[in-house]
């Protein structure tokens, strides 16, 4: 049972990472060039996120991880909050420090191999 809530709130995490992408291009549909920012956004966060924020990122470490993480989902909430999409941000943020909050938990950081 303690397996299958671990990947069930790691599989939350993953959709918490797919929503922050989508907010970087919701926002850029709101700017111009849209045919440029809608997509590029989402591309340099998922850049980034692989760099410095994944499990296995080239650039990561105890500190760094963390601190993008933060960055990435803060600016994923501001985005949509700049968008017009104040409770879709709100929801955004609530959503990624439970989500994030939970994976953090000694039982479901075991199912990753962090270091």
């Amino acid at each position: 049972m303690d397996a299958i809530f671990g990947w069930s709130v790691l599989a939350l995490v993953f959709v918490d990472e797919i929503l922050a992408m989508i907010a970087f291009g919701v926002w850029g549909w709101d700017h111009d060039p849209r045919w440029l920012l809608v997509w590029l956004l989402p591309l340099v966060g998922v850049v980034v996120w692989a760099f410095f924020a994944s499990p296995r990122a080239m650039y990561g470490g105890r500190v760094v991880r963390p601190v993008v993480k933060v960055v990435v989902f803060a600016v994923a909430c501001l985005a949509l909050w700049a968008a017009g999409h104040h409770g879709l941000a709100v929801a955004l943020l609530v959503f990624s420090v439970v989500v994030n909050g939970l994976a953090q938990l000694p039982s479901i950081r075991v199912l990753v191999d962090e270091d």
